[in-house]
């Protein structure tokens, strides 16, 4: 049985201190088992989850529930409501002072979720353009349409255009907002200065992902998905980006009476399939994770850990 006492903060002079990173596709299996590692190595959890950050949507964003939340404190959650769109260099500030607390405390940090771009911004310390949220322009991007605003990021900033998601609405008017405000692609603004941390990421990749990808969704249909639309709908209006982005954007279309629940929920399953693939393929690309095996994913990820602590 592994010593469960909180490891010793290093010397900093010696070693600096170590950032662990639980990274994975949606579904595979990040959440059950960063409880797990969290209470043998009393950490807290900081959630990199880009749709978790906002209240009031819990259900369609799979976060965390008050019983899991009630076994390992959690960070990074509710941190903005729906209609107060977070810039990645706000999340940044919140987050590294989420890490440098834990890193005080505990000696170790624990990140854990899917989005890599924040992951990414974090792990190697991106710098993204200081530039502030930009209301009436959103609200005229908002008015274009997503494909019509998707379609000018693609030919104003390609780079951004292929890395931003189609469907993913937030992203394209925070990218044309920093383009519109600087006269500078996003994508050539970013610059990096490494943290001050040793980081350890650890990779779920598991071979039955379509299978959970398909029970996840019927468990969020199950679960309230409707009834959370649209209260979310009713407070902020179907206009609301956020309400675009998957499990919401079906769940719309049955509230309107354009889809039936069985199809909204293949829809759905659908576009989280694609958006898992696409996830796979950022973090293969941007990242270098230990991926843990299917058999015993605790027991490795326990070593590693035990390792990287020295």
């Amino acid at each position: 049985m592994p010593d469960s006492s909180p490891p010793a903060a290093p010397d900093a002079a010696l070693d600096p201190p170590l950032v662990v990173v639980l990274l994975g596709p949606t579904a595979s299996g990040k959440t059950a088992l960063a409880l797990e590692l969290a209470e043998r190595f009393e950490l807290e959890i900081l959630n990199i989850d880009s749709r978790q950050l906002y209240a009031e949507m819990d259900v369609g964003t799979a976060k965390p529930t008050a019983a899991q939340q009630a076994r390992v404190p959690h960070h990074l959650l509710d941190l903005r409501r729906p209609d107060q769109p977070i810039t990645l260099q706000e999340f940044q500030q919140e987050a590294n002072e989420a890490i440098n607390g834990s890193l005080q405390q505990r000696g170790m940090a624990f990140l854990v979720g899917g989005s890599g771009l924040y992951l990414k911004a974090l792990t190697s310390g991106l710098r993204p353009p200081a530039v502030p949220p930009q209301p009436a322009l959103r609200q005229q991007l908002a008015n274009l349409g997503q494909s019509v605003c998707h379609q000018l990021l693609q030919e104003a900033d390609p780079a951004a255009g292929q890395r931003i998601a189609a469907a993913d609405a937030v992203r394209t008017q925070r990218a044309l907002e920093v383009l519109y405000a600087t006269g500078q692609p996003m994508s050539k603004q970013t610059s990096a200065e490494p943290p001050p941390w040793r980081v350890l990421e650890l990779g779920l990749n598991p071979a039955d992902l379509r299978q959970r990808i398909s029970q996840r969704t019927e468990q969020l249909y199950a679960g309230g998905l409707l009834e959370e639309t649209r209260q979310l709908k009713e407070r902020y209006g179907a206009a609301l980006p956020l309400l675009q982005t998957i499990g919401y954007g079906e769940a719309l279309q049955v509230l309107d009476g354009r889809l039936n629940q069985d199809r909204a929920i293949h829809q759905t399953t659908q576009r989280t399939q694609q958006f898992a693939k696409r996830q796979r393929t950022w973090f293969r690309r941007q990242h270098q994770p230990h991926w843990l095996g299917d058999a015993d994913a605790l027991k490795e990820a326990t070593q590693l850990i035990e390792a990287g602590l020295g």
